[in-house]
């Protein structure tokens, strides 16, 4: 209990010197929301159809402002934080994506949402696939950027590349490794998967490392990696049930999966575009924003 507290207190006193990077609008109001269990961190901003924006690995919600602005002048946009990462809570388990989808499920009864589509980023693409999966008659269209799905078309390739040596590092040793470096454990992903580093700026990772050095916040990040195994036997499941229908627009950054994106969700879905961010690695929101923004905003008028 005193444990909790402490880290209650840490996060507390640490998130207001943590300035948004950048900005979300004033109009966003921020809150925590009891979902499936657990306390979700949450911006919600905008109203009209519903669209829910999952983040990624090495940072926060916080990584959608641009096009969270953008699309709420005719969305209800709803970015949370994942169980565990950024402000929201950080339970014992439940870093297996099918639960993260439920957490999303649960985060919409709360807010008395019934469809949106649903964008994700990195490991926010797993989580938002295992929502979709369980939950299609909730989701209008689909977007994934820039990360593979375990257990999905060309996964065990995908595998085999020694950049992704980190799939498979975590446990109390190297929890130990990067404790008082979370920095320099970051630093890593933000150079290399980036077409140009300087692109991903100091600001940034400032304010995430920051997010990544709360307590109990690097557990919680590993865990997220560790459970790819059971993500992959609950995603054949997925797959056995018959591919997804609703539109699907598979995004990769030129530097990095590029055209891999859409033929990963072609074993996944049957109704998928593909489009190519130029001049961006995997880090498409950072490096090539305006862009990015553009084109998630074509797809998602295509409804309309």
């Amino acid at each position: 209990m005193f444990r909790r507290i402490l880290i209650a207190i840490a996060m507390i006193a640490t998130a207001p010197a943590l300035a948004q990077v950048p900005a979300y609008p004033s109009s966003f109001k921020v809150q925590d929301i009891k979902a499936n269990g657990i306390a979700q961190h949450v911006r919600v901003g905008g109203s009209g159809p519903a669209v829910v924006l999952i983040h990624g690995y090495g940072e926060t919600g916080d990584m959608w402002a641009p096009l969270a602005a953008d699309l709420a002048r005719d969305h209800l946009v709803i970015v949370p934080d994942l169980r565990g990462m950024g402000l929201s809570q950080r339970p014992a388990g439940g870093y297996d994506k099918k639960t993260q989808g439920q957490d999303i499920a649960a985060l919409l009864d709360a807010l008395k949402v019934q469809k949106a589509d649903i964008v994700g980023h990195d490991i926010g693409n797993m989580v938002a696939y295992a929502f979709v999966a369980q939950y299609p008659q909730r989701t209008t269209r689909l977007v994934l950027m820039d990360a593979p799905l375990p257990g999905v078309g060309p996964w065990e390739e995908i595998l085999k590349n020694p950049l992704l040596w980190h799939f498979r590092f975590g446990g109390p040793d190297m929890e130990r490794l990067v404790a008082g470096r979370e920095r320099i454990y970051l630093d890593r992903f933000w150079n290399e998967f980036s077409a140009d580093p300087k692109n991903f700026d100091e600001a940034s990772r400032q304010h995430y490392a920051a997010l990544y050095a709360l307590p109990g916040a690097m557990h919680a990040g590993f865990a997220q990696f560790a459970a790819f195994d059971q993500d992959a036997i609950d995603n054949h499941a997925f797959l056995a049930a018959g591919k997804l229908a609703m539109p699907v627009l598979a995004i990769g950054g030129e530097k990095s999966f590029g055209t891999t994106m859409a033929t990963v969700m072609g074993f996944a879905a049957s109704n998928v575009q593909g489009a190519v961010i130029p001049g961006a690695g995997h880090w498409v929101m950072e490096e090539q924003p305006a862009i990015t923004v553009k084109t998630v905003r074509a797809f998602l008028d295509q409804k309309r």
